[in-house]
């Protein structure tokens, strides 16, 4: 009788947990198509004209 119950409450908390995972899964993916539009990749951007004519440290000279 309480195996039961245990059961059905270990079931209903992985659907909640999944589901709630899953919801975040796909408002991430619309946040990322539809919403950032042009900006997606404002920021590599800005740190890439940051960088522009930096000296490379470590490694092999080319």
């Amino acid at each position: 009788m309480i195996g039961g119950y245990v059961i059905d409450f270990l079931l209903v908390a992985i659907f909640i947990i999944g589901g709630t995972a899953l919801m975040g899964v796909i408002a991430n993916g619309i946040g990322e198509k539809f919403i950032k539009g042009k900006k997606q990749n404002e920021h590599v951007e800005h740190s890439n004209r940051t960088q522009l004519g930096w000296r490379q440290v470590g490694g092999k000279p080319k």
